[in-house]
This record gives C-alpha cells, sequence and structure tokens, in this order.
C-alpha cells in the first residue's frame, strides 16, 4: 500500500510540475484558440510585465512622489473648491473615497490651509504657484513614464502638452468630485422617496453603497486607456480596470477594518503612526496600479510574446533583415500614399516581437532612416513612421549600413591610427558595394 501511495504522490507530483512548466514555457507553443489558453498566456505576460520592468521599484518612486505632491495637489483642488463655494462637499467626498486614510487627510487638510494662507501673502504667491505646478507636473511625468515603459514607449508626450493635459485634469477634478457626489445623492434621495415603503430598498441601498466601487473602476480604465502614449485597447483597459479597482476597494476595506487592531502599533507611533500607514497603502495602491497596466498591455500583447524572449538575443545579421523588411513597409505604404505604419502595425498585423521592433525603430530614426510623427487627427496620438527621404533614393546596403553604423564609433584612442590602413581597405570595399566582402581573406587587408 506505500509503495503504491509513494507511487500515486510521484504521479501527482510531475503532473504539477508538468503543468506548473507549461504555464511558464509551455503555453507559448500551444497555438489553439481557447480561452483558457490565452488567460494563462494572458497572466504569463502580465507576470513577466511585472518582474521584467522592476515595477516594485517604481512602485516605491511613485510613492515618494505621491507623499511629495499630496499638499500641493490637495491645495490646488480646495483652492478651486473655495472659488465655487463647494470645499466642504469635496473634504466629505475626500474621506468617502479613502476611508483608511482619514487621519492622514485630516493631517493632509490642516497643512493645506497653511499653504493656502502663505500662498496668498507676498513673495510666495509666485514661488508656490511654481512649486505647486512643478510638484504636481512632475508626479503626472512619472506616472506616464512608467506606463510608458511598461507598454515599452520610448516616447512620451510634449512638455506643453503635459502642462495643458495635466493642468485640465486638476482643474476638472474637483468638479467631477462634487458632481459625483451630487449625483450619488440626487439618487439616494430618489430612491428613499420612490420605494419608501417597498422591501426592495435594502437592495437599493446596497447598489449605492456599490457606487464607489464601480468609480474605481472607471477611474482605472480612464488612467489605462488615457494615460500611455500609444493606442490602447479599451477592453483591455476595462478588463484591468474592473480587476484594479476591485482590488483597490479590498485593499481600502481590509484597511478600515484592521484600524481596530493596531492600537499597540498607535502607542508606538502615537500621533505619527498614520505616516507608515499611509506610506503602506500608497505602496499596495501603486503596486495594484502598476499590476493593471501590466494586465492592459498583456491583454493586448499575449498574441506577439511568443519570440520576445529570443528577441533578446537576436543575430545581428537577423535582425539587418528585419529592419531592411520594415523600412520597406515604412517607404512602399509612403510611396502608395497609403495610412503611415505604426508600432502597433508591426506587431498585429506582421506578429514581430514588441521589444525589437522598439529597438528597430529607435535605431531606424536615430541612423536618418526614418521619422516619427503624431496623427492629430487620432484620439490616440500614436507615433507613426515616414521615410526620412525620398525612398526611390534608399537601397537595401544603404539601409543596412546605416544600421551597422549607427551608435558610438571612434572612441577608442589610437585606435583608427593603428589600423589606418585597414580600416581604409574595408571602406572601400563598403562604398564599392562588393557583396563578397566576407569572401576576401584577412591577410589581403593589411
Amino acid at each position: 500500500m506505500s509503495e503504491k501511495g509513494d507511487k500515486k504522490g510521484d504521479s501527482l507530483w510531475q503532473r504539477v510540475m508538468q503543468c506548473i512548466k507549461y504555464c511558464i514555457d509551455g503555453v507559448w507553443s500551444d497555438t489553439r484558440n481557447l480561452a483558457s489558453v490565452k488567460a494563462i498566456k494572458i497572466v504569463n505576460l502580465t507576470v513577466h510585465a511585472f518582474m521584467d520592468r522592476d515595477l516594485q521599484l517604481r512602485a516605491c518612486a511613485l510613492t515618494y512622489n505621491t507623499v511629495l505632491a499630496v499638499v500641493p495637489a490637495l491645495a490646488m483642488l480646495f483652492a478651486i473648491a473655495r472659488g465655487f463655494g463647494f470645499q466642504n462637499l469635496m473634504q466629505s467626498e475626500l474621506f468617502r473615497y479613502f476611508p483608511a486614510q482619514r487621519q492622514a487627510l485630516e493631517s493632509a487638510l490642516g497643512y493645506v490651509d497653511n499653504y493656502l494662507a502663505q500662498a496668498s501673502q507676498g513673495v510666495f504667491i509666485g514661488i508656490g504657484l511654481i512649486f505647486l505646478l512643478w510638484t504636481l507636473t512632475s508626479l503626472m511625468s512619472n506616472v506616464e513614464d512608467t506606463f510608458n515603459h511598461v507598454w515599452g514607449v520610448t516616447t512620451s508626450r510634449s512638455l506643453r502638452r503635459k502642462l495643458t493635459d495635466y493642468t485640465a485634469l486638476f482643474l476638472m477634478l474637483p468638479v467631477l468630485m462634487v458632481c459625483s457626489a451630487g449625483i450619488s445623492i440626487f439618487l439616494s434621495d430618489t430612491v428613499q422617496h420612490v420605494f419608501a415603503d417597498n422591501p426592495i430598498t435594502p437592495m437599493m441601498h446596497r447598489l449605492l453603497a456599490f457606487m464607489p466601487t464601480v468609480i474605481s473602476w472607471i477611474i482605472f480604465t480612464a488612467a489605462y486607456y488615457l494615460i500611455p502614449n500609444t493606442r490602447v485597447r479599451f477592453k483591455g483597459a476595462l478588463l484591468a480596470g474592473i480587476i484594479s479597482g476591485t482590488l483597490f476597494q479590498i485593499v481600502q476595506w481590509l484597511f478600515v477594518s484592521g484600524q481596530v487592531y493596531v492600537s499597540k502599533y498607535n502607542a508606538i507611533y502615537g500621533s505619527f503612526a498614520f505616516l507608515p500607514l499611509l506610506l503602506v497603502w500608497l505602496q499596495l495602491s501603486w503596486l495594484i496600479a502598476l499590476a493593471g497596466v501590466g494586465l492592459s498591455y498583456a491583454w493586448q500583447n499575449f498574441d506577439s510574446f511568443a519570440h520576445q524572449d529570443k528577441a533578446k538575443d537576436v543575430a545581428p545579421a537577423y535582425a539587418g533583415q528585419m529592419a531592411i523588411a520594415m523600412m520597406t513597409l515604412i517607404a512602399s505604404r509612403f510611396k502608395r500614399q497609403e495610412p503611415a505604419v505604426t508600432r502597433h502595425d508591426f506587431i498585429n498585423q506582421y506578429g514581430l516581437p514588441g521589444n525589437l521592433v522598439d529597438d528597430l525603430l529607435d535605431r531606424m530614426e536615430k541612423a536618418g532612416l526614418v521619422r516619427a510623427i503624431t496623427d492629430n487627427t487620432d484620439n490616440d496620438h500614436q507615433l507613426q513612421y515616414l521615410p526620412a527621404y525620398d525612398p526611390d533614393d534608399m537601397t537595401v546596403n544603404t539601409v543596412f549600413n546605416a544600421i551597422a553604423d549607427m551608435g558610438n564609433a571612434h572612441f577608442i584612442p589610437q585606435f583608427d591610427s593603428r589600423f589606418d590602413k585597414l580600416m581604409g581597405r574595408i571602406a572601400q570595399l563598403r562604398n564599392s558595394q562588393q557583396t563578397a566582402t566576407g569572401d576576401i581573406r584577412l591577410l589581403d587587408l593589411l
């Protein structure tokens, strides 16, 4: 009996290990169009994106940026709210949105009052306004750069667009919060009036209590869809927004529920107890947010990830062939006056690995072969790639040599002088466009 039990245990362990191996590596060789296979690929790529891009470290950096920007951000929000006369309503909404951080918010609001009082006096008006705009722009810029890093996007919005977009966001945020509160109050009053004597009222109250979760879904979905400087599919952003928003609310509930059990913690830290709790909460919130970015990226790119690991160690000759193919497509579309090629065209239509596409497009742009433009008629503001000069003048050799020559050169002291004749002979062979350069004996170059 013991031998049979050991065999069953070994067989079960082997099956578990095979399942783990399939989920990690084997799934990328599985071409079946099954929902379960797609789900495993998406989860696999989400974990890859989270680990390979050091999102844990970036979450720490964003936590620091957030702490630095909390008071200026609240100062701007409350300055706008006071201008419209609804600062008390916005304060109650902040407490409702972030119940786990009520003590931290109360302390921050005290700093906000002092900040606004000082900002309205003397020369501090200009300095305070500059510091306020810098901290907010720095926070949002770091968030955008992190999102772009997950997506593999190397170009961010221009400084002008950052200032206009971020300023518009902070101007609209208090208005949106008040509108949200007004809608909640209106729905609550309407439900109580219409269903006053109806047994369905408790269910309606539960639905109203669920509104913060729905608002979290909307906020996370909008962030995943709008912040990255690339085209994001709405379905992927919605999926990530729902999952991240739900996890965010769960963390909120855990923090609120756990306040009862931190009395000993408060006894140690006293009035500063809220600060470590705030940092932990911010860290977990940013981890959830960045995991959602990885999920939206994985949902959109899992089909093209099968070859990304191999693309990290691609042979130079093969990379050159891909660059020529990509350049040919860019030139032919331009010549036929068809829509310009984008990064996602290479990935989604032609199945090229995203990391290799980004590297080759960057190299071709630096080599002066292509130029990237933004289509202002496209709401996604996705970069499109056009030939940098007349494609009739482009040859395979010019593309290949431009890619090969791109990068740092002639930086080793006395190398060119020591091998002057050799370098001259190689340049002569390349200029003559001889394709059989590799057949020449090395000793004939001396």
